[in-house]
């Protein structure tokens, strides 16, 4: 059996407002032009308000010539499949990343 170490049990206890939060924080400290679309609870639970097709993701974001395209999870988070249609379509024509505890280090060098 494989156990734990300290650092991945740290990255399951951290909260996906926690990457997003870092995530923002880097995007403003890099120059980029950037938005996010937060969820809001509704008497329905949580929802974001859109039209369109679910599963965009969570940033959209640019500086000069690059457009970035961001979906952050908790570590052990999944996308859904409205969230893969999403980055099958958008790879090939901008950057996709997602971003969580464990990439979130690897993905800051990207941003630079």
């Amino acid at each position: 059996m494989n156990r734990l170490t300290n650092e991945e049990r740290a990255w399951r206890r951290e909260k996906e407002a926690d990457v997003c939060r870092t995530v923002e924080a880097a995007l403003t400290a890099f120059g980029y032009r950037w938005t996010h679309f937060r969820p809001a609870k509704t008497d329905k639970g949580w929802r974001t308000p859109l039209t369109g097709d679910r599963g965009f993701v969570d940033y959209v974001c640019v500086r000069g010539n690059r457009l970035i395209f961001i979906e952050t999870k908790r570590e052990l988070g999944k996308l859904e499949p409205e969230q893969e249609a999403w980055r099958d379509a958008l790879m090939p024509v901008a950057e996709w990343h997602l971003v969580k505890p464990s990439t979130l280090s690897a993905f800051l060098e990207v941003l630079k």
